[in-house]
């Protein structure tokens, strides 16, 4: 049988639905399309399509292997079936080892186990959540242990960490709970602390550039490659600039954005090459204007108006964008979601820092710069943090980063040419080895996700 897969709705077709899913016999599966859109409005569109990527295989699993009492399992199934099917999934197919414990599973991966176990339980959660609300699933939700929450046991779960930095009450930060509120999971993956990815592969944007050009990116798909390596903001940030946002800026080779959080209220700005700049004009006001109502140049466009368009003259979405990077991404044959241009802006940057600075001091001032310029929360917090962030010192460094990356993109390119190159591949190391991270730099590192 063969996989589950998703299709975006053709641009110009009416539906109640913008994405389908089909099972292994190509049919539509309700169930998973549902759950989609029921998450639209609750969840990022990108962590919905997450989800979703997550849930494929297992709902494949379920009707080519799954087994309970010599048949296969079906999703709707009473909650101890599906509590079964999902620990089969854990142990034979994502590596993890599972244990019993009172009323609920606890999980432990192992090296064999993928770095998404935590996503798929996360996933399959809310999948039952919504055919629950929804009506389409008859009973309780199999990913929840009832019995989880108690308060005597809650009351002996200390909730902050013991002399704990805080940040000052200015910077917006919650206050702090008096206890951790339990998990309420029925399958509870234990000793399981993020690690962020250290991406460190030079040569990454320049192979993801080169597999843009063969599947046929247009400009618009290019502007936005370059904007995530070059910028280390968010797909939807650099997606969803608008003209207005370009122009406010003194500085032609930055942008007012948005951040995670904030709403859509512009509390940062990013920065790219120039390059880029010419990219981004060339796009503006030449494929652009072909897909403008009135075929408006960047000099006559308002403010409000979005940057990025569909060929329909529509607002470029995440979703109809993430159909070409996967596509891209599938022709230079790595794993790469999006999120990971972020990382690796800062592994970049923090190798700059490292490699240049002179004194521990100097590295501290340029690693606030840098987490200060990816990571804004709200007005205040910059308004805080004022007397010791300098814009022009981090537009400094950032040049230099930009023209490593352009002698990057040469050097890569001259290789390929002469076929000295091999092929590259995605690099993740555990850790940057040469230095130790100070807490505030590995709060920031924690914080990416």
């Amino acid at each position: 049988m063969t996989k589950y897969q998703y299709h975006y709705c053709p641009e110009g077709i009416e539906s109640r639905y913008e994405l389908l899913v089909f099972n292994g016999k190509n049919e539509p599966f309700l169930p998973l399309i549902e759950h989609y859109h029921d998450c639209i409005g609750r969840i990022d569109k990108s962590s919905a399509l997450s989800y979703l990527n997550c849930l494929l295989p297992f709902f494949r699993w379920l009707d080519d292997s799954s087994n309970f009492q010599g048949k296969r399992i079906q999703w709707n199934e009473p909650p101890e079936t599906i509590r079964t099917a999902v620990e089969d999934y854990l142990m034979n197919e994502m590596g993890c080892k599972v244990r019993e414990k009172d009323t609920f599973r606890f999980v432990n991966r192992t090296s064999k186990s993928p770095n998404t176990v935590n996503r798929f339980l996360s996933a399959l959660k809310s999948f039952y959540k919504s055919l629950i609300r929804l009506k389409q699933y008859n009973y309780s939700n199999p990913l929840i242990d009832s019995y989880a929450i108690l308060d005597e046991y809650k009351s002996q779960t200390e909730g902050v960490r013991k002399d704990k930095p805080r940040m000052p009450s200015e910077a917006g930060t919650e206050d702090a709970i008096p206890h951790r509120r339990l998990t309420d999971s029925y399958f509870k993956l234990i000793n399981e602390e993020w690690q962020p990815e250290i991406i460190d592969d030079p040569y990454l944007p320049s192979q993801v550039y080169q597999a843009g050009k063969k599947v046929n990116w247009s400009l618009r798909e290019l502007v936005i490659a370059r904007m995530l390596f070059e910028t280390g903001a968010r797909a939807s940030e650099v997606i969803e600039l608008t003209i207005g946002d370009y122009r406010s800026r003194k500085s032609f080779q930055e942008a007012s954005a948005f951040n995670k959080g904030s709403h859509g209220k512009r509390v940062k700005f990013i920065r790219f090459s120039k390059n880029t700049v010419k990219l981004l004009m060339r796009y503006i006001n030449k494929e652009r204007v072909k897909y403008d109502e009135l075929q408006r140049a960047f000099d006559t466009l308002p403010d409000d108006t979005p940057i990025f368009l569909t060929e329909l003259g529509t607002p470029f979405s995440y979703e109809a964008w993430y159909y070409h990077w996967s596509r891209a991404i599938e022709e230079c044959e790595i794993k790469l979601n999006p999120h990971k241009t972020r990382h690796w802006f800062v592994t970049t940057r923090l190798r700059e820092i490292y490699n240049t600075s002179k004194t521990e001091a100097e590295i501290k001032q340029r690693t606030n710069e840098l987490i200060k310029y990816i990571k804004w929360k709200n007005a205040d917090t910059i308004k805080v943090y004022e007397h010791y962030f300098d814009e022009e010192k981090h537009r400094e460094a950032h040049d230099q980063m930009l023209e490593n990356m352009a002698e990057s993109e040469k050097e890569y390119m001259e290789q390929k040419k002469h076929r000295r190159k091999k092929k590259p591949t995605l690099t993740a190391v555990e850790s940057i080895k040469t230095v130790e991270l100070d807490p505030d730099l590995q709060d920031f590192l924690d914080g990416l996700e």
